[in-house]
This record gives C-alpha cells, sequence and structure tokens, in this order.
C-alpha cells in the first residue's frame, strides 16, 4: 500500500442478526407477558409475533420458563435500572419510583399480579425464584454501597431492605386499594432509612 492510498473502510453490522432476532424474540416475549402472564406464555405464539421460527426460539431458550425469565428480567432491568447517586436516600428513592412506573405499565402489572398468585409448574415456579433472587442482588447494590460509605450500619439486612421499600408500591398496584401519591417514593425511602438506623 502506497502513501498516497487510503487505509481500506472495515464496515461491520452493529449486532448483527443474532442480536436483532433475540431483540424481537423479547419485545414479543414482553407483549405476550403482558397480555397474559407468563403462565400463558407460549413459545409458538412468541415466535410467530416476532417473525421467526419455534425452532430459532427453542435453540436459544431451550423452554418458555426460561424465555419468560430472561424477558421479565430484561424489562425490569430497562424499565428498573439500579440507580448510584452516590447516595443511599436518592438511590432508594429512585428505584422506587422507577418499581411505580413499571408497574403501572401493562407489562408490569401483568409480571406483579403473576408473581403474587405463584406458579403450579414447578419450572415456572423456579423461574420466579430465580427472578426475584436477581432483582433483590441488583438492587441490593443500593443497600450494600451504603453499608460500605457508612450510611447504614454493618450488620444490615440487604434484602429486608429492599423488601420493605417495594412491599407497599406492589400492594397499592395489585389491590388497588391506594394510590401512589407523587412523593410516596421519597416518603418511602425515609421511613425504610429511619427503620434501620433506629436499631
Amino acid at each position: 500500500m502506497t502513501e498516497e492510498e487510503p487505509e481500506p473502510t472495515i464496515r461491520r453490522r452493529p449486532g448483527g442478526r443474532a442480536a436483532r432476532v433475540r431483540q424481537a424474540v423479547l419485545a414479543a416475549a414482553m407483549e405476550a407477558l403482558a397480555e397474559g402472564g407468563p403462565a400463558r406464555l407460549s413459545i409458538a405464539d412468541v415466535a410467530a409475533r416476532a417473525g421467526v421460527n419455534e425452532t430459532t426460539v427453542y435453540r436459544r431458550w431451550g423452554s418458555r420458563e426460561k424465555l419468560a425469565l430472561d424477558a421479565m428480567l430484561t424489562a425490569s432491568d430497562e424499565g428498573m435500572p439500579v440507580p448510584d447517586t452516590g447516595a443511599v436516600r436518592t438511590d432508594l428513592a429512585a428505584f422506587a419510583r422507577a418499581l411505580a412506573d413499571y408497574l403501572a405499565t401493562p407489562l408490569g402489572g401483568a409480571v406483579a399480579r403473576a408473581a403474587a398468585f405463584g406458579a403450579e409448574d414447578p419450572e415456572l415456579a423456579e423461574s420466579w425464584q430465580t427472578f426475584w433472587r436477581t432483582r433483590l442482588d441488583q438492587v441490593g447494590a443500593v443497600v450494600r454501597r451504603a453499608v460500605e460509605r457508612g450510611e447504614l450500619p454493618p450488620g444490615t439486612d440487604v434484602d429486608l431492605a429492599v423488601e420493605l421499600l417495594c412491599a407497599p408500591l406492589q400492594t397499592r398496584a395489585l389491590l388497588g386499594h391506594g394510590r401512589i401519591e407523587p412523593d410516596l417514593p421519597e416518603r418511602l425511602a425515609d421511613l425504610v432509612l429511619d427503620g434501620l438506623r433506629g436499631r
């Protein structure tokens, strides 16, 4: 190559076909979950919605339970990212607000209702356990960081802290006995922190 010749340009497809298929299938699965919940999810329906063969879905996910789990985790990751503002109160309030917004969506509502009633199918029940354990671990990072910064005492029960923050929002969304006021996320963050620090 001479000095006058330009460097060859390498063109790469962003993501490629595999990424596009995964995105289409997960979007279709989220749509189906919003309509019928995890118990009514079928690979045939998801494949038809995504415009792919059922074998493509089976090859990548293996079962409807694994597909439901991946779709629910993806949706919750996108709709409820774990905040890192540098302060535990604003982190907890931001996550509570994101959870309230997620529960107000068709998918969030369907997932919450399905979770409340559980699953008779052992594989689906196991997927639920994995879903909740994964989310508790992810959101628990907020509490663990606060302990490391000295904002919360050593030995703080991470899972209990997250459950105390989320339970009132889930209860209101599921039972509909009270609305989620604009300042509720901040109030819940304060109540959780008062309880954790008051020991």
